[in-house]
């Protein structure tokens, strides 16, 4: 079982932070525990084909991706993401029907814990290198607050799926 906390070690701005993204991406994986291979995959929302657990744990280790790596350090797009157009919005969410749940978790706690190191090693005041489509800049603090609302976001979306599929509910 994972075991979460949203209380910091110190109370410190950065702490807060990265806890908070910690408990978000844990209770995200903590969703997951115990379902069988086939319930990670059901849609159970008939307008919403992609809504799948493996699609959005895809969704959350790409979105990831994309505010860290390509908006943050200003690297080009790559994976699924870079692949998205008005036909086909969330080409992550999609490809997740083929790989299984234990890779795609294991893909998102690697790159956690990546994330959880370079945010570590800048400044919450440092500037991303790409802007948002409004032209306005972020910095490292928002993105942070970003990951946390997008994941915790994600999560109501999880516990939904979970219930419908195999009626679990409470983790």
């Amino acid at each position: 079982m994972t075991r979460r906390t949203d209380t910091p070690p110190a109370w410190d701005e950065r702490t807060q932070l990265a806890t908070f993204l910690d408990y978000a991406r844990d209770t995200a994986r903590a969703k997951c525990e115990g379902l069988s291979p086939e319930d990670a995959r059901k849609a159970p929302l008939p307008h919403s084909p992609l809504m799948t657990m493996c699609g959005l744990i895809s969704h959350l280790r790409w979105v990831e991706h994309h505010w860290v790596q390509v908006v943050f350090l200003g690297e080009e797009r790559e994976g699924p993401l870079a692949e998205a157009t008005e036909e086909d919005p969330d080409p992550e969410m999609r490809i997740a029907v083929d790989l299984p749940l234990p890779r795609l978790l294991a893909e998102y706690e690697e790159q956690s814990a990546r994330y959880r190191r370079l945010f570590a090693e800048h400044d919450l005041d440092a500037k991303a290198r790409r802007t948002l489509r409004d032209g306005r800049c972020v910095d490292l603090r928002w993105v942070m607050l970003h990951l946390i609302e997008e994941t915790s976001r994600h999560n109501g979306h999880l516990d939904i799926v979970r219930e419908l599929v195999d009626g679990r509910t409470g983790m």
